[in-house]
C-alpha cells in the first residue's frame, strides 16, 4: 500500500504578523506616502511639543477651554506643559511603534479638535475663534488615520522589530 503526501511547502512562522514585513521598494508609492507621514508625525509632534514650553510659535494656552485646567486646578500654562509632554511622547511613539503610535496621535487630534471647537462655541462670533485651526487639525487626523492603515502594512508588529531569536 503507497501512500501520498502532498507537496512539500514553505513553512510558515507562527505568529506570522508578529515579524517586521519584507522592505518594501523605496519607488513604491504607497511606501513613500507611509514614509513621508511617519517623519512628519515624528516631527511635528515633537516640534509643538517642544514649544508648548516656549511659546515661541504662539501662545499655547489661548487655544485651551478654560474648563479643563480649571477642572484639576492648574493654570493653562502648566496643562501646555502636561500637553507638550504627551505630544513629545507620542512622536516618540510613532518613531518607535508606528502601528501604535499613530492611532495615540489620532486619538490625540481628535481632542484637539473637540477642545478647538469647544472654546469656539463658547467665545462665539467670528473673532477669536479657531473654527480654521479645528479644521486643519481634522486633516492632520485623518492624515494620522491614513498613517495608522499604511503601519498595518509597512511596520513591524512590535517595537524594533520582532523580539524572536
Amino acid at each position: 500500500m503507497t501512500t501520498t503526501t502532498a507537496p512539500p511547502t514553505a513553512a510558515v512562522a507562527p505568529f506570522a504578523t508578529e515579524t517586521a514585513p519584507a522592505r518594501p521598494a523605496l519607488r513604491d508609492p504607497a511606501y513613500q506616502g507611509y514614509l513621508v507621514l511617519r517623519t512628519a508625525f515624528v516631527a511635528a509632534p515633537i516640534l509643538f511639543g517642544i514649544d508648548k514650553f516656549f511659546n515661541w510659535m504662539t501662545y499655547w494656552p489661548k487655544h485651551l477651554w478654560i474648563g479643563i485646567p480649571n477642572f484639576i486646578s492648574v493654570s493653562p500654562q502648566h496643562f501646555m506643559y502636561a500637553v507638550g509632554v504627551v505630544e513629545i511622547a507620542a512622536g516618540l511613539l510613532v518613531l518607535a511603534w508606528p502601528r501604535v503610535g499613530a492611532w495615540v496621535v489620532a486619538a490625540w487630534l481628535a481632542g484637539i479638535v473637540t477642545n478647538l471647537v469647544i472654546v469656539s462655541i463658547a467665545i462665539g462670533g467670528h473673532t477669536h475663534v479657531f473654527w480654521d485651526i479645528a479644521l486643519r487639525d481634522f486633516g492632520l487626523m485623518l492624515a494620522a488615520l491614513a498613517l495608522a492603515r499604511l503601519a498595518a502594512v509597512f511596520a513591524p508588529a512590535l517595537p524594533f522589530g520582532s523580539r524572536t531569536r
